[in-house]
């Protein structure tokens, strides 16, 4: 079955994961602790901080102990869906503020931008919000590409290890395993996929080998029409 629609993961596929661990991680970890307490009543972060209380089991925390447990997490690299959801609100401020801007690697900017013009459905999948995927993509250094995607997947969906969680975001893009194409540069989730029935592809920007899939250093050298 050929090839309908392309599943991109972000973080050292589309961009470099520097963008994500020397520029937002910092960012968050400045301006969450501020923004928390500045929007604490807001519904939405009202929400989130709910969340955090739950997941860490600690139901009566105030304000400022739920800051000092996200700051954690954002330490320990934890993929939490509510840490997830405030760092993308905090990060929202930051590009609209100018202070951000997504790094997207050239090659995935060419290759999405054609893909999407020969008729490729584009979706994203990554342990980032969705909130935060669109910011990187719609507020990017080569402008604003989210008018390219057709949706967006983040861990709401299932972890990115799971064979499950690529089986729900078939179904959800209407659109059969064996017909998606998905990229990524960690060989758990591509073998994920695979067992889902996706086509894999790895991205190995920095060498080394994704064993049992097919490797590429960059967008330049994937066709979709070959798989």
């Amino acid at each position: 079955m050929p090839i309908k629609a392309i599943l991109t993961d972000i973080e050292g596929t589309t961009s470099a994961v520097s963008f994500v661990f020397d520029v937002l991680f910092p960012y968050a970890a400045r301006h969450l602790p501020d923004f928390v307490r500045q929007h604490a009543t807001r519904a939405d972060v009202a929400e989130q901080l709910q969340a955090v209380r739950q997941d860490s089991g600690e139901a009566a925390a105030d304000v400022e102990r739920v800051i000092e447990i996200l700051l954690g997490w954002i330490a320990e690299d934890r993929k939490a869906t509510p840490l997830k959801a405030l760092q993308g609100m905090v990060w929202e401020q930051g590009y609209q503020a100018g202070q951000l801007k997504g790094h997207v690697y050239p090659d995935a900017v060419q290759a999405l931008q054609r893909w999407h013009q020969q008729g490729y459905e584009l979706f994203v999948y990554s342990s980032g919000s969705i909130q935060a995927q669109k910011l990187i993509f719609g507020c990017s250094d080569a402008g604003d590409l989210s008018g390219l995607f057709s949706g967006y997947f983040d861990t709401t969906s299932g972890p990115k290890r799971e064979e499950q969680s690529y089986r729900r975001i078939s179904q959800a893009m209407a659109c059969p395993a064996a017909q998606v194409l998905f990229l990524s540069d960690i060989v758990q989730e591509l073998d994920a996929a695979k067992a889902a029935g996706m086509a894999t592809c790895g991205l190995v920007r920095d060498g080394g080998e994704l064993l049992g899939h097919l490797n590429v250093t960059s967008f330049a050298d994937i066709d979709p029409a070959s798989f």
